[in-house]
């Protein structure tokens, strides 16, 4: 799996080199960064640490060699092919060497201070060089297509896919263990938290202060909040946002980017990218079926 450093110190070699961005964005003050990018050079050797985690999808292309070195001895020695990943731990020194380089990627990058579930599983794992894994292949691939259609996902849903993306890496060491029934939020609790996602849904809500409002740890409330209510915290939000959307939709006139911005949507692409999703329409097209009274 190569990639080309977005943080971190090192030396970096290359002939023939080209990189072109292609999205890229941050949350939670640059605690976690999406990069997405394609590379290609002849070849590159590169000595490097970052004080981030890394997780690297290579979405397509290819090389004729890649080599990789940790503490003097070679981990990987082969190719990169499409749908592998990487994990680099934060501050493990990591050395490569690539030919024939012509790599279209996507990098997600986790502040390991970032309190989530499962990230602190994350500073005693080794490096992984080109595994195989569906499901974090699948949510990088997700966030990939959100941002490549000009939707940056709220908070709320980038603190669950980091929290699904490093309990899922965990566990491709062994190390995830099967967690038992977590029970259902108690009724007070659950009140306390649905009427603060009622007063801040027009704002970038965060899952660590709902978390903060239940008094729990961070990955406790996520589990206990799905067996609540049947579905992730992010999932909850969206849809409530949604539901209000139809009200207005229904009894207004007021603009469809207007409700986009009130309901905290990132912009009415989002919205409605999010309505047609849910609903199976848009918000244009469901007005339309609830004609003004005359």
């Amino acid at each position: 799996m190569s990639f080309k450093p977005l943080l971190g110190d090192g030396r970096i070699r290359t002939r023939e080199e080209k990189t072109a961005p292609l999205q890229s964005a941050s949350w939670l003050g640059s605690s976690v960064i999406f990069d997405s990018r394609r590379w290609a050079c002849q070849e590159a050797e590169m000595r490097w640490t970052a004080p981030h985690h890394l997780i690297v999808l290579t979405d397509g292309g290819s090389t004729s060699r890649t080599s990789i070195r940790i503490e003097g001895k070679t981990l990987y020695d082969g190719q990169d092919r499409p749908g592998v990943l990487t994990f680099v731990p934060a501050g493990a020194e990591r050395v490569g060497f690539y030919r024939d380089v012509d790599l279209s990627y996507s990098a997600l990058w986790i502040d390991p201070a970032l309190a989530l579930p499962g990230l602190e599983r994350l500073r005693d794992m080794p490096v992984l060089v080109n595994r195989s894994d569906a499901v974090v292949g699948t949510l990088l691939r997700s966030l990939c297509t959100e941002m490549a259609f000009g939707h940056v996902p709220d908070t709320v849903y980038i603190e669950h896919l980091v929290a699904l993306v490093g309990l899922r890496l965990a566990g491709l060491e062994g190390s995830l263990r099967a967690a038992g029934n977590p029970g259902r939020l108690g009724r007070r609790t659950f009140e306390r938290v649905r009427d603060y996602i009622d007063d801040q849904i027009a704002s970038n809500i965060s899952l660590s202060e709902v978390a903060a409002i239940a008094g729990m740890p961070l990955d406790t409330f996520a589990r206990r909040f799905k067996e609540t209510t049947g579905r992730p915290p992010y999932a909850y939000v969206l849809e409530e946002r949604v539901r209000r959307a139809e009200r207005l939709l229904r009894a207004t006139d007021m603009a469809i980017g207007t409700i986009a911005f009130r309901l905290g949507f990132s912009s009415q692409s989002h919205f409605t990218a999010t309505f047609r999703r849910l609903k199976g329409i848009t918000p244009r097209a469901y007005r339309l079926q609830f004609p003004p009274e005359s």
